[in-house]
């Protein structure tokens, strides 16, 4: 059995690949963990493979903010160095520095 290692860990910031959005990264999936329907409402053209971690992600666009279930094959680093402005950040994340928040220690498991 192979051992996924996520590419992004909690506290960091990220973009979506195709859609204008970003968010910090708060819970990581080690491989697909939603339900069927959700995957499948997804355009098979973009669909993503479930054998990859997945993230919640605190999420913004330009009109809104909310939360985001989002594969690892489509995620960047986001190296802008702006805050992510949705509402939970400090709810459970400390200062930002290069790209990463830090995780209060009362969330950390």
């Amino acid at each position: 059995m192979n051992e996924v290692r996520p590419k992004f860990r909690l506290g960091q910031v990220v973009r979506h690949r195709v859609y204008p959005f970003r968010g910090v990264v708060f819970d990581v999936d080690p491989e697909f963990n939603n339900t069927e329907e959700w995957w499948r409402a997804i355009p098979a053209e973009v669909r993503p493979r479930k054998d990859q971690p997945f993230y919640h992600l605190l999420a913004e666009n330009e009109t809104t903010t909310y939360v985001a279930y989002v594969s690892e094959q489509n995620l960047l680093a986001d190296e802008s160095g702006d805050p992510v402005a949705h509402p939970q950040v400090p709810e459970l994340f400390g200062d930002l520095h290069d790209g990463y928040y830090q995780v209060l220690p009362r969330h950390v498991n």
